[in-house]
């Protein structure tokens, strides 16, 4: 492929010239070269000593409760998620309860949640592979856990990582802004910063360090105008762009 640039010359004329389009290996996200071992281990010593204990914002008791949760936090918000579980989990709260309530029977419950309809559906699919497999269980097991109608990499890895504290990372848009803007472990896309982040991230940090990130990504590291001024690793972040 070749990228084609226009100028005007002295006297007016479009001049075109051609040039090879960067290869992918080319285009790195900034950063990638000045983060280093010290500063990664100093950041989350900084994010375990302000949030020692930090954990998801969705409400759950049981594996299974936060598997519902998970799958219905999908394009929505965990407050609205929450909103609804509050009023489902005290009337079903087990693979075989909502089952029985039966797709439409769920709905009433979830309508509030964008995609309920599809999410409803997969929900009850998800209680009766669960029954049938699993004895009304939900296993620690990746393979297992994406073979879930509504279940896919992060889901899993949330399941994993917060009901079974296995050491993975469940990449969503804040950890991907947060893990490039950083240059914690930049990658071009989800499956990158994951492998980069399990490899970078220091062991003794790994089972936190997924909700470390989401948090600070959803309340410090925000998408539109990060709130530098208040970050307490604003000073060895390597974002170019920082706001007073």
């Amino acid at each position: 492929m070749q990228l084609i640039t226009a100028a005007a010359t002295h006297r007016g004329a479009i001049r075109l010239s051609i040039a090879p389009w960067p290869a992918p290996e080319q285009i790195r996200p900034h950063a990638a070269q000045t983060m280093n071992k010290a500063k990664r281990q100093e950041i989350f010593e900084r994010l375990r000593a302000a949030d020692p204990t930090p954990t998801t914002e969705l409400n759950f008791s049981t594996p299974f409760e936060l598997l519902v949760a998970v799958i219905l936090s999908a394009q929505a918000t965990d407050k609205g998620v929450n909103k609804a579980t509050a009023r489902l989990f005290p009337v079903a709260n087990t693979p075989q309860a909502i089952r029985d309530l039966g797709v439409e029977g769920l709905k009433g419950y979830i309508k509030t949640i964008g995609l309920f309809n599809s999410k409803a559906e997969n929900i009850i699919k998800t209680c009766a592979m669960l029954i049938d497999r699993h004895a009304g269980q939900v296993p620690a097991d990746r393979a297992a856990l994406e073979a879930l109608p509504g279940v896919g990499r992060k889901t899993a890895n949330v399941v994993l990582n917060t009901a079974f504290g296995e050491p993975t990372m469940a990449v969503d848009t804040h950890i991907f802004r947060v893990a490039n803007r950083t240059g914690i472990a930049p990658g071009r896309n989800v499956i990158e910063v994951e492998k980069r982040l399990l490899r970078l991230v220091p062991k003794e940090f790994m089972v936190d360090a997924h909700h470390w990130l989401i948090l600070h990504g959803r309340y410090t590291c925000v998408a539109r105008k990060p709130r530098c001024a208040a970050c307490l690793i604003e000073d060895l972040c390597e974002y170019r762009h920082k706001t007073a």
